[in-house]
């Protein structure tokens, strides 16, 4: 929750969650990572270049939304290939 909070104030976070609710299916596949989405966001009080990434997944079955990693723009550009494998077997153990 700490890193939640550094990135996005509480309005901001709430209306991430409503889009969520709203949309699972609003971020983008990312590729090899079973089901994985990533969307942008903008984050609080960091201007047009302080944007959001949010690594979640949508377990259909159980109509949850996992929220597994969150980092600024500037931080990096994508998840690492073992990142992506440490999230991937995280999800298939929880939630396949």
């Amino acid at each position: 929750m700490r890193r939640v909070q550094s990135l996005l104030d509480a309005e901001s976070y709430r209306l991430l969650q409503l889009r969520l609710a709203a949309d699972p299916e609003a971020g983008s596949l990312i590729p090899g990572t079973g089901g994985l989405r990533k969307i942008r966001w903008r984050g609080s009080g960091r201007g047009k270049s302080g944007g959001v990434r949010i690594i979640y997944y949508w377990a259909r079955v159980h109509d949850t939304i996992l929220l597994l990693m969150m980092f600024a723009k500037n931080e990096r550009s994508d998840l690492t290939r073992d990142q992506k494998k440490i999230l991937r077997r995280i999800v298939e153990e929880e939630y396949k």
